[in-house]
C-alpha cells in the first residue's frame, strides 16, 4: 500500500510539472503574440502619420506648382515683385518636396520592418534610423505652410497688377494671408509643433481608471471627489514623456 501511494503521489507530481510546463509554453506563446501585435500597431501608427504628412505636403507642393505655371505674368510688372514671387514659390515647393520625400522613404522603410523576428525593437529602429528624418520632414512642412500663404498674397499682386483697384484687392488678400500666418504661428504651430516632435509624447485618457483604483481603498467621499477631479484634469491632455505622465496620474 505504501508503494502504491508513493507511486500515485509521484504520478500527481509529474502531472503537475507537465501542466506547469504547458502553461509556461502557452504564456510564452501569448506573450510572443502580444509582442507581434504591439510591433504591428506601432508600425501602423507611424505609417498613418507619415501618410498624412506626405499627402498634405504633396498637395501644397502641387498647388504651388500650378500657381507658378498658370499665373498670367504682366509684361510691365515690377522686376522686384516678380523675382520675389518666383523665389517664394520655389522655396515653398522645395520645402514641401523635402517633407514629402522624407515621409515617403521613411514609410517604405518601416513597412519593411519584420514584426515577427524583431531583431531590433521597433522603438529603437525608429529612434536610430527614422526620427531625425521625421523631424526634418515635419519642420519643412511647418515652414512651408506660412511660405505658401506668402505665395497666395503675392499671386494677388501679380494677377491684379494692371487692374485699377490693384492696391485695394491685393491688400485684402495680403491681409487675410497675414492673419492666417499669424494664427498658424501663434496657435497651431506653438501648440502642436513641439508635441509632434517629441518621440515619447502621448495623449493619455486613463485618469478615470487610476481614480477608480485609488477610490477603492478609501472611505472618505470628499477626498475621493478631489482625487477624481484632479485625475480628470491630468488625463485631458498629458503632454511629455509617457513615464512622467504615468507618475503624475498615479499620485
Amino acid at each position: 500500500m505504501i508503494g502504491l501511494a508513493a507511486g500515485i503521489e509521484m504520478a500527481d507530481m509529474a502531472w503537475e510539472v507537465k501542466c506547469r510546463e504547458e502553461d509556461m509554453k502557452q504564456r510564452a506563446l501569448e506573450n510572443e503574440r502580444h509582442a507581434i501585435d504591439d510591433a504591428r500597431r506601432s508600425v501602423d501608427e507611424k505609417a498613418q502619420q507619415l501618410k498624412v504628412l506626405a499627402n498634405q505636403s504633396a498637395l501644397i507642393a502641387g498647388f504651388s506648382m500650378v500657381v507658378l505655371v498658370e499665373s498670367q505674368i504682366p509684361e510691365n510688372i515690377n522686376s522686384v515683385v516678380l523675382t520675389f514671387f518666383g523665389l517664394i514659390v520655389a522655396i515653398t515647393i522645395a520645402l514641401m518636396l523635402v517633407s514629402t520625400l522624407n515621409s515617403t522613404y521613411i514609410l517604405v522603410a518601416i513597412l519593411r520592418y519584420d514584426c515577427v523576428e524583431r531583431s531590433v525593437p521597433f522603438d529603437v529602429f525608429w529612434r536610430r534610423r527614422c526620427e531625425a528624418d521625421w523631424k526634418v520632414a515635419l519642420r519643412a512642412f511647418s515652414v512651408g505652410v506660412p511660405s505658401f500663404m506668402i505665395v497666395v498674397a503675392l499671386v494677388a499682386w501679380v494677377s491684379f497688377w494692371n487692374h485699377q483697384s490693384l492696391y485695394y484687392s491685393a491688400s485684402v488678400v495680403t491681409a487675410i494671408s497675414l492673419m492666417l500666418t499669424i494664427y498658424w504661428f501663434a496657435n497651431t504651430h506653438r501648440k502642436w509643433g513641439d508635441f509632434l516632435l517629441m518621440s515619447e509624447a502621448r495623449i493619455l485618457t486613463r485618469g478615470m481608471s487610476f481614480a477608480a483604483a485609488s477610490k477603492s481603498g478609501s472611505s472618505e467621499g470628499d477626498h475621493s471627489s478631489v482625487d477624481l477631479r484632479d485625475s480628470l484634469q491630468l488625463s485631458s491632455l498629458a503632454i511629455g514623456e509617457l513615464s512622467e505622465s504615468e507618475m503624475k496620474l498615479k499620485k
